[in-house]
């Protein structure tokens, strides 16, 4: 194998120690101090930061999208929490842990003194029955049924130690516990049937707590007094120092940047491309971070009739011109894909060889599947023509922009391609339906392990896969202790998915925000979220 690739930070995996006992650190990263030149860091005031989608559901163990996490990341605590800089895993509700040589067990000893916003403990049965909880949730879990395959059981050794144990290694649960999936909700949430703690009132034991959420309009979020168990990292102390959080739904990216620009909102996510320049020179700040984990991309239905030859697959990734897509629809804060994985995800492997654009080779595949031009221009075969259906989320502005390109790109080689859009909602019925010959989106996390999620046929499997070597590899992935070993199946991991084009990258999402100069202390998390806990007005 050749290229560079991401090397694993060992902090990521256990050691192939017979256990691994990490104790509570000192803080090693910001989260609150303001920019040189502000003014000292004071508590009060009101945020208003504006989505580009509603949330859907704000239920952190059911949520999937940015625009859902922002305002359910504040509202729970982690076991763990990982520092963006380094990827070492630090304590959060758990002061220390012990990780079992062959990464089966892992055990929790938690801190006493946090609470859920109901007054109940955050203890070894908590976790328990969080854990219990997402295994039960299943495919409503998106992701932290990955996060948790193999799960057997989680023992209440004492009031505050909890030991999860797996039916196999899991490498990649130990980064697990500091993603917001795995944040720990009150017994009283977990009680709600699923689709009302989706809208509910959520009880988590984070700095914020919510307030009221109306479906396509506002989440709102108050500032908890009495909170006082922050991650190890933090260097803001105690309660948060918002008074309250205002995230509202604004869909169209210009009405949100003139709301910012008019002070109506304090802040933006999914500033378009086209106004980074204007608001940069109008004094607003940017902010922007590249996301990890699966780059946008054409993830294949494979059980469609064009979609299941893997002629056509590689033939549309050698149609696709990445460069034309950054260049024409984004900006200078983002780039093309490189391989199955996005640039700052650990294990990475640079396979852009694989990723030409060739048009001449990709005619040469189809006319070897048999699709000749028809005379409109688009391939035929046995009197059907060669036509893709596409569906896609509307959650990042560009999408339609870079789809309709893209479908262009393949128009110009004799492929038709119909383009659905749908909601969140909508887009997960859609893939669990599949009635499309391939989906469009990214998903971001910092541990490869999300090459498992998106494509092992024994998880949620959308695209229908059948891959024995693929399947090997991804569990020994899953289940190898060792980082330069791990890195290795990564690495293979990666090479399948492309060389068998069960996924088309296409760029890599760069988070970017808009921010009101009087805004200080927004910090992004490891996976690119945000944690408003230490954020301050001026």
């Amino acid at each position: 194998m050749s290229g560079p690739r991401r090397r694993f930070r060992r902090t990521l995996t256990p050691l192939a120690a017979a256990t691994v006992l990490v104790l509570a650190a000192g803080a090693c990263s910001p989260s609150g101090a303001g920019p040189a030149g502000t003014s000292t860091p004071r508590s009060g005031g009101h945020l208003t930061f504006a989505l580009a989608s509603d949330p859907m559901c704000v239920d952190p163990q059911q949520a999937g999208n940015n625009d859902a996490i922002y305002p359910a990341r504040q509202l729970v605590d982690s076991l763990t929490d990982q520092d963006p800089e380094t990827g070492r895993i630090v304590p959060w509700l758990a002061t220390s842990w012990q990780v079992s040589k062959d990464s089966t067990t892992f055990t929790f000893v938690l801190r006493k003194d946090a609470t859920f916003s109901d007054g109940t403990p955050v203890d070894a049965r908590a976790v328990k029955d969080n854990f219990d909880g997402i295994v039960r949730l299943g495919a409503k879990a998106v992701l932290g049924s990955s996060y948790l395959a193999g799960y057997r059981s989680t023992t209440v050794v004492d009031p505050y130690t909890a030991k999860v144990v797996f039916d196999a290694p899991n490498a990649q649960f130990l980064q697990a516990t500091s993603t917001f999936t795995l944040g720990l909700l009150a017994r009283s949430t977990l009680a709600l049937p699923a689709e009302k703690r989706c809208t509910g009132r959520l009880v988590g034991s984070g700095p914020f707590t919510l307030a009221r959420y109306t479906p396509n309009r506002s989440v709102e979020e108050r500032r908890r007094a009495d909170y006082a168990w922050g991650s190890s990292r933090w260097t803001h102390k105690g309660a948060a120092r918002l008074d309250r959080l205002t995230f509202t739904v604004v869909p169209e990216s210009g009405i949100r940047t003139g709301s910012l620009q008019s002070g109506q909102v304090d802040a933006i996510g999914g500033v378009a491309p086209q106004d980074e320049a204007g608001l940069k020179a109008a004094g607003f700040t940017l902010k922007s971070r590249a996301n990890p984990g699966l780059p946008f991309a054409l993830t294949a239905n494979v059980a469609r009739p064009a979609t299941r030859d893997i002629r056509v697959r590689r033939a549309v990734q050698k149609i696709i011109d990445r460069r034309e897509i950054v260049d024409t629809v984004l900006s200078g804060s983002y780039k093309p894909a490189t391989s199955a994985l996005a640039s700052t995800t650990d294990g990475y492997r640079n396979l852009n060889a694989r990723l030409g654009h060739d048009p001449a080779g990709a005619a040469q595949l189809l006319d070897a599947a048999g699709w000749r031009p028809g005379p409109d221009g688009i391939r035929v075969k046995d009197g059907r023509k060669l036509s893709l259906k596409v569906i896609w989320g509307a959650n990042f502005g560009p999408n339609q922009t870079a789809l309709e390109l893209i479908q262009q790109q393949l128009r110009k080689a004799g492929i038709a391609v119909t383009l659905r859009s749908a909601t969140i909602g909508e887009f997960l019925t859609l893939r669990q339906k599949g009635d499309y010959d391939f989906s469009w989106g990214n998903t971001t996390r910092v541990d490869p392990d999300i090459l498992r999620t998106g494509f092992s046929s024994k998880l949620l499997n959308t695209g229908h896969l059948s891959d024995r070597e693929l399947d090997g590899v991804l569990d020994r992935e899953a289940s190898t202790s060792d980082p330069e070993a791990r890195a290795a199946h990564v690495a293979r991991a990666q090479e399948i998915v492309l060389d068998r084009a069960y996924q088309i990258p296409v760029f890599e999402l760069t988070t970017v925000l808009g921010l009101s100069p009087k805004v200080h202390g927004l910090d992004f998390e490891a996976s690119s979220r945000l944690q408003f806990h230490g954020t301050w007005l001026s």
